[in-house]
């Protein structure tokens, strides 16, 4: 199966979003005065987890241990370029400023940057006009057709597991300690441009430990009461500054 593409310069793509980066790639976004959030999901992972799914390993991989109360959590931690509005490299005929110096994940869209999941047309934000026949090949049987795209597809995906001890030393260091319920949404850190390359810069060099005691937060008082039940420390939140939610707040009465 091909799946073909061009890009229209629409600039769609460049508008109200997360951008994932790498710790080499926060530090340079951040040092140029941009912000950069941390977003954190939790995974409750038994000891004897699914580990011959290959879904399972790379979710293992890219993430890390910790507790929420007595029981045991993989924590995801993404660093966010976020930008409401245009990216600040937008140039006003929607071509990027920063072109030669993007981040991957700026390089590989519309490509699906996680492994196992299909990339599919529908889902982004690209015009109808940019998929059809006669364009050049992106996507080969799930595989970038492209060679340049698909080793920084790779590269990408090699510093997402590089990158999990830094960004475990980093939550410490900033003393932020909340996940989101994985599929719930995030919890969200915000910090200034300056104090995240402080912090990365110390977290680069082995200092700080992560924590291991976690809590969760939530917007859905089913999951606070589930959690409740296992002695899990949780508290219910509304979506707004520091929880992006994947669902309408459902907090109790």
């Amino acid at each position: 199966m091909e799946i073909t593409f061009d890009c229209t310069q629409c600039g769609r793509c460049c508008h109200d979003l997360r951008l994932t980066l790498s710790v080499a790639e926060a530090r340079v976004w951040a040092g140029r005065g941009h912000r950069v959030d941390l977003l954190v999901e939790g995974w409750p992972w038994p000891d004897n987890g699914a580990l011959d799914d290959p879904v399972m390993q790379w979710r293992r991989v890219t993430t890390f241990d910790a507790r929420v109360g007595d029981v045991p959590f993989r924590i995801n931690l993404r660093l966010v370029a976020r930008h409401d509005g245009a990216c600040p490299h937008l140039l006003p005929d929607m071509r990027c400023g920063n072109y030669d110096a993007r981040p991957r994940i700026c390089r590989i869209y519309p490509l699906e940057s996680r492994p196992f999941e299909a990339m599919v047309p529908e889902r982004r934000l690209c015009p109808p006009e940019a998929w059809g026949e006669g364009m050049p090949v992106l996507e080969r049987d799930g595989l970038a057709a492209d060679e340049e795209a698909a080793a920084i597809l790779e590269a990408h995906r090699a510093a997402m597991v590089m990158d999990v001890s830094v960004k475990q030393r980093l939550a410490g260091l900033l003393g932020f300690f909340d996940a989101a319920m994985a599929g719930e949404g995030f919890a969200v850190c915000e910090v200034a441009p300056w104090a995240l390359i402080e912090a990365l810069e110390a977290a680069e060099m082995g200092l700080g430990d992560g924590p291991d005691a976690w809590s969760i937060v939530t917007n859905r008082e089913t999951t606070r009461a589930m959690l409740a039940d296992l002695e899990c420390p949780a508290r219910l939140v509304a979506a707004g500054v520091g929880f992006l939610g994947s669902f309408a707040d459902l907090g109790g009465g």
